[in-house]
């Protein structure tokens, strides 16, 4: 009756730990994809900040009395790409050539507004080169004058 009743005992050992065990590698699988996410989410805003900032910088060393720029399309690492950024270029103001279907307005009041950008940049993390099971997209608008 006592060799019995250890043997149960040990099976009910062995399965709670083996329960235990399962739920650690659980929870230790999950927080891997949590700080993975939240890894590459932080690399696509700062992306999304520096491609805007790319964007001011091609339109203001541009010749916008020739023609404009209309999109800009940027891939992180450039060997393998893991982000991809897309830069869209709206503008407002005269003096505008060539570009007839990214002007919003070219009645402007004031001088000073004339030659207004807004630009719409959107960054999509590759599901390929990464291995994430859910999309990560960051979209970041902002209005200057270049």
């Amino acid at each position: 009756m006592r060799r019995g009743f250890g043997l149960i005992t040990a099976i009910v050992i062995m399965i709670t730990v083996a329960t235990l065990m399962t739920l650690m590698i659980g929870l230790s699988s999950t927080s891997v994809k949590v700080t993975l996410d939240l890894y590459l989410k932080e690399q696509a805003e700062l992306l999304s900040r520096s491609a805007t900032e790319y964007a001011l910088l091609a339109i203001s060393g541009h010749e916008n009395n020739i023609s404009c720029i209309q999109n800009i399309n940027i891939g992180y690492p450039k060997s393998k790409p893991t982000h991809e950024a897309n830069v869209t270029i709206l503008y407002l103001g005269d003096g505008i050539v060539n570009c007839t279907d990214h002007i919003l307005s070219n009645k402007v009041e004031t001088n000073e507004s004339n030659l207004t950008v807004i630009i719409d940049t959107v960054v999509s993390v590759n599901q390929q080169n990464t291995g994430i099971s859910e999309p990560i997209r960051v979209h970041r608008r902002t209005i200057q004058k270049p």
